[in-house]
C-alpha cells in the first residue's frame, strides 16, 4: 500500500463531520492493507506512530531540508522502517544519522505526505480518526462487531495489534484475547453528571458513590513478587513509585490487578496539589519528596479469576476482601453503597470537605467496560466559572482548519497591569461559535504584538466565561497558574475586560 493512500484518506476522514463516512474511508483503508501494514496504519490514522516517540521534536523536523517528491512513491512498509531506524538511533552521532534519516524520508514523500508526517511525529496530527471511530472501523472492516472489538481493544490495551487480530481471524481470533496480568487494561471512564440527584436518579438506588480523588489513575498488577504499575494513559510508572510496588506486593495473594488513584497527601490527610503527586511520576525513586498514598476501587483480577465481566458489586465484594486485613484497610476508596440521598450528599460534603472533587456515582450492576465513557459511572464536580479576557486564538487543524479555534485566556491584574495569560481552550466551541470568532477576531487584531505562525494576537477587548473544574501551579504562563479542563461557555459582551475575573480570583481556586 502506498503511503499516500493512508494521507488520502486522512484528509477525507478530516474533511466530513459525517461519522459514518469516516467510518466507510477508514473501513475501506483497512480492508486494502496487507496484514503487515495494519498495525501501522492504524497506529498513524490514531495519531502516534507505531514506535511511539522517537526522539523527533518539532525543532529537528524544522531543520529538515528536502524538497517535495514530485509523485508518490513512498510505501507503507518503507516508512515504517525508516521510523524503526529513527526510534531505534541513539548514541554518538545519534544526531547527524536522524538527520539523514529524516532527510531520505522526507525527500521521498510529496509535498502533502511531508505535512502529515510533520503533523504526526510532532503530535499535532488531529485528523478525526479518534480511537472510538477506528474502533467502529475496525469492527465494520474485519464483520467481528463492535462489542468483540471493544472488548480486545480494552484487554490489550492496543489498538493497532487488535486491529491486525481482527482482520486476520475476525470475531473467534477476537475472542482469544483475555486480561494477562502483567498487561495493561485500559481504565474504565466516567461520564460528568449533572448533578448528584442527576445521577442518582438515572441510575436508581442500586449504587455506590464514592469520592473522586484530585489524583492520578494508577493500575497495578501483582504476579507473586513482582508488581507493575501504569498510569491512565498506560505509562508505566513502577520504578517511580517504590511504595505503592511494596503495599502489592504485601497484599494476601498471588496474582491480582487493582485499579485506583494516587495522590500525595500533607500530615493532615488533606490532598497536596495536584502538581505534587504528578511530581512523583518519573521522579528519581532514591529521593521521592513525597510519599503518594493509592486508593483502590475496583479489582479485575484475583488468584486467577478474572472479574471483567462480574458486576461492580461482585468485584467490590472480593476487594473488600482482598483489603480487608490491616493497612490495607485504609487504601479502599470512601464511599457508601446503596445509600440515600441524604447519605449520598453527606458523601458529597465529606469529600469536599477533605479537600477532594467530588464523588463518582457507579451503578453496581455494570461490568468493566473500559474507554468509553458510559453512563454507569458518572462524576460529580462543583463547576467553577471565569470571565477571562480573549488574548488570541490560534487557527485551527482538520475539520476546524480555516477557523481560528484554540483560545489564549488572561485574567485581569489586580494591580492594573495588561491582562495576565493563564491558559488556553479549544473546548465546547459549536461550529456556529467558530464561525463568529473566525469572523468577529480579526477585527481585534493588535497591531502591536510580533507576528507568530498560526496565531492572531487580539486587544484585549472581548470577555468570554469559561467553565473550569480548578487551577493549579505552573511556571507555563507569567501569572504562575493555569486553568485545569477550561472550556468556553459564551461569550459576554455585557462584561468590558475591566469587569472579567482578576488573577487573585483565579488563584482563589487553586488548591
Amino acid at each position: 500500500m502506498l503511503f499516500h493512500d493512508v494521507v488520502a484518506t486522512s484528509a477525507a476522514v478530516g474533511a466530513t463531520r459525517a461519522r459514518g463516512e469516516k467510518t466507510t474511508a477508514l473501513a475501506e483503508l483497512l480492508r486494502a492493507a496487507a496484514p503487515a501494514e495494519v498495525v501501522p496504519v492504524v497506529a498513524w490514522l490514531s495519531g502516534v506512530p507505531r514506535q511511539g516517540r522517537i526522539g523527533t521534536g518539532w525543532r529537528t523536523l524544522s531543520a529538515v531540508r528536502a524538497p517535495a517528491a514530485a509523485e508518490p512513491g513512498l510505501d507503507v512498509a518503507r516508512v515504517d522502517s525508516l521510523l524503526d531506524e529513527l526510534a531505534g538511533t541513539a548514541g554518538a552521532g545519534s544526531a547527524g544519522r536522524r538527520r539523514d534519516l529524516l532527510t531520505e524520508l522526507y525527500g521521498a514523500a510529496t509535498a502533502d505526505e511531508q505535512r502529515f508526517l510533520h503533523r504526526l511525529l510532532t503530535g499535532e496530527l488531529r485528523q478525526g480518526a479518534l480511537e472510538g471511530l477506528m474502533v467502529d472501523a475496525v469492527a465494520v472492516a474485519s464483520g467481528a462487531g463492535q462489542a468483540a472489538v471493544r472488548r480486545a481493544f480494552m484487554l490489550s490495551g492496543r489498538l493497532p495489534e487488535t486491529a491486525a487480530t481482527a482482520l486476520g481471524g475476525g470475531a473467534e481470533a477476537l475472542a482469544g484475547v483475555g486480561l494477562e496480568v502483567g498487561r495493561p487494561v485500559r481504565p474504565m471512564l466516567a461520564s460528568p453528571g449533572d448533578s448528584l440527584d442527576a445521577a442518582l436518579a438515572a441510575l436508581g438506588p442500586g449504587v455506590v458513590v464514592e469520592h473522586k480523588l484530585d489524583g492520578a489513575r494508577i493500575q497495578v498488577h501483582r504476579r507473586g513478587d513482582e508488581v507493575r504499575v501504569w498510569t491512565r494513559t498506560l505509562r508505566e510508572i513502577t520504578d517511580g513509585v517504590p511504595e505503592l510496588v511494596e503495599l502489592a506486593r504485601d497484599l494476601p495473594c498471588e496474582t491480582a490487578v487493582l485499579d485506583g488513584e494516587t495522590l500525595a497527601l500533607d500530615d493532615d490527610g488533606r490532598p497536596r496539589p495536584f502538581q505534587d503527586t504528578m511530581s512523583r511520576f518519573g521522579s528519581d525513586t532514591e529521593d521521592p519528596g513525597v510519599l503518594l498514598s493509592p486508593f483502590f476501587f475496583d479489582l479485575l483480577h484475583l488468584d486467577g479469576r478474572d472479574l471483567v465481566d462480574e458486576p461492580l458489586a461482585t468485584r467490590l465484594d472480593v476487594l473488600a476482601g482482598l483489603l480487608a486485613a490491616g493497612r490495607h484497610a485504609s487504601v479502599r476508596m470512601p464511599g457508601a453503597r446503596r445509600p440515600s440521598a441524604t447519605e449520598a450528599a453527606a458523601v458529597l460534603d465529606t469529600a469536599l470537605g477533605i479537600g477532594h472533587e467530588g464523588v463518582v456515582v457507579k451503578d453496581l450492576a455494570a461490568p468493566y467496560a473500559a474507554g468509553r465513557r458510559g453512563k454507569a459511572w458518572q462524576k460529580v464536580k462543583p463547576v467553577h466559572t471565569l470571565d477571562l479576557v480573549v488574548l488570541g486564538a490560534e487557527w485551527g487543524y482538520g475539520r476546524r482548519t480555516g477557523s481560528l479555534s484554540n483560545i489564549h485566556l488572561g485574567a485581569r491584574d489586580p494591580e492594573g497591569g495588561a491582562p495576565v495569560m493563564i491558559g488556553k481552550t479549544f473546548k465546547g466551541m459549536t461550529d456556529e461559535l467558530l464561525a463568529w470568532q473566525t469572523a468577529t477576531f480579526p477585527q481585534h487584531a493588535d497591531p502591536e504584538r510580533p507576528e507568530e505562525p498560526g496565531v492572531v494576537h487580539l486587544r484585549p477587548e472581548l470577555v468570554v466565561e469559561i467553565a473550569v473544574d480548578g487551577a493549579q501551579r505552573s511556571s507555563r504562563y507569567p501569572g504562575g497558574v493555569a486553568l485545569r479542563f477550561a472550556r468556553v461557555l459564551r461569550y459576554r459582551p455585557d462584561k468590558t475586560p475591566e469587569e472579567a475575573d482578576t488573577l487573585d480570583a483565579v488563584r482563589a481556586l487553586l488548591p
